[in-house]
């Protein structure tokens, strides 16, 4: 199964997503990211992020969702709609989820409080990762309606 996370640059929270997926994933599972206007590159926090996590960053940039390697079977948009930010329509026959958090890309202040942002969106993509994978995956790739249920409990959830 393939988890595409999606939000508007593709240089934060979705490619935090899909490090942290793809780190976490059982076999069979495999996380992408991509945006609907990328900024052509991946945040230099989140990558010192991950590293500092333990998480691979070797592969990872900006993209756009026309250059996907593979058609996704779930696509999770992680942008905050809450916060006046408008979420990229997927169009194409997928599962459709909201895991909304606020971009630490627009974080203002010392390093340590642009660290803390970055620090909260990983806390809270992460929470959320572990959350789905602590689902019963097989069970629930045969019941879609299911799995849209808990798909958006889990945005819900907050570390």
């Amino acid at each position: 199964m393939n988890v595409l996370f999606l939000c508007t640059g593709n240089s934060c929270r979705s490619v935090l997503g899909e490090a942290t997926f793809n780190h976490l994933a059982p076999l069979g599972w495999k996380a992408m990211s991509a945006g609907s206007h990328p900024t052509g590159q991946v945040h230099p926090h989140s990558l010192a992020l991950l590293a500092r996590e333990g998480i691979s960053t070797k592969g990872y940039r900006s993209k756009s969702w026309d250059d996907l390697p593979v058609t996704p079977d779930i696509v999770i948009t992680v942008c905050a709609s809450a916060a006046g930010e408008t979420c990229p329509a997927y169009l194409g026959p997928v599962l459709r989820a909201h895991w909304g958090v606020d971009d630490p890309a627009h974080a203002t202040g010392t390093d340590e409080e642009i660290d803390a942002a970055f620090r909260q969106a990983y806390r809270t993509l992460r929470v959320r990762i572990e959350a789905f994978f602590a689902l019963p995956l097989a069970e629930l790739q045969t019941d879609r309606a299911r799995l849209k249920i808990e798909l958006d409990h889990i945005g819900t959830l907050l570390p």
